[in-house]
């Protein structure tokens, strides 16, 4: 899931969109010394299905300004936006956000005349399990660690109406090679509740013609998830980054839904940060 108001909307939440569209290696879990925080702007292209299942595209360029911090507790970096609760060398706490692109049912024929799929903002609670250690990132080998986010779903575009819970667990594997190079791979899965799914989903039977039937969704499974991302620093402030998503249908809780033409769909993205000014004080770790 990802119009003129779609872009003063995401320029709002800026430090979400780099956060959740970025899908960089989180630069905290490498041995280098980063800065309290950094200013910035950020310009990306992205080409993706107008939500899981769906036959249409969705092609978004789009050039915002970005603030990163990194404090002991808040925290706002490309790893996520929030507030971190708990730090160990092995698990992670925090409380944050995420995003994603809304898109118009009218640019997606299956959907003609039913409601808008608008700019989503997740918010709730997130684990994150350092599965190689202290030395993983710093060895230069690579790093594994589990992420288990449990997060709210609102719709930005509706006064921040409520549509329901989301359940993404992922397994990522991360790695700063040579050259100033970074990359990372995960593979997941997303999970929603009957609310959620109803809403990507269900088709009510006012919405229902010849070739739309009724219907009523159900929780579970929406898609699999294999992602891929890289990143390279061009100089000291301006850095290139790409990242590829493909979504698997093939057992989800809704494949039956005559809104879901696709067992199967591609994302893709590249683009650039360029920083503007950086503070002198390092970051907590």
């Amino acid at each position: 899931m990802r119009h003129p108001d779609l872009i003063s909307a995401l320029t709002a939440v800026s430090t979400l969109v780099v956060a959740a569209v970025t899908s960089m290696p989180s630069q905290a879990q490498t041995a280098e010394v980063l800065p309290l925080w950094e200013v910035g702007g950020i310009a990306f292209g992205v080409s993706q299905p107008a939500y899981p299942g769906a036959a249409a595209r969705v092609n978004r360029g789009l050039a915002l300004p970005y603030v990163i911090y990194r404090g002991e507790y808040l925290r706002a970096d490309r790893g996520g936006a929030g507030i971190r609760a708990l730090k160990t060398p092995e698990f992670e706490v925090d409380v944050g956000f995420s995003g994603a692109f809304g898109s118009r049912s009218k640019d997606i024929p299956v959907r003609q005349g039913m409601p808008d799929l608008g700019t989503m903002v997740e918010f709730g609670p997130r684990l994150k399990w350092n599965l190689s250690g202290d030395q993983g990132a710093a060895s230069g080998k690579g790093s594994w660690r589990a992420e288990f986010p449990l997060r709210g779903v609102f719709d930005l575009t509706q006064r921040l109406a409520h549509r329901g819970m989301a359940f993404e667990p992922e397994l990522v594997f991360e790695r700063r090679a040579a050259g100033q190079w970074r990359y990372s791979t995960g593979l997941g899965a997303v999970w929603g509740d009957k609310r959620l799914n109803e809403h990507i989903y269900g088709v009510a039977p006012s919405f229902a013609t010849p070739d739309r039937a009724t219907y009523s969704a159900q929780s579970g499974l929406i898609a699999l998830r294999l992602s891929a991302s890289f990143s390279r620093n061009l100089s000291p402030d301006l850095s290139l980054f790409g990242f590829a998503r493909l979504d698997s249908l093939g057992n989800a809780a809704n494949a039956a839904s005559p809104l879901v033409q696709r067992r199967s769909g591609t994302l893709v993205g590249l683009g650039l940060t360029y920083t503007f000014a950086r503070s002198a004080e390092s970051a907590a770790n």
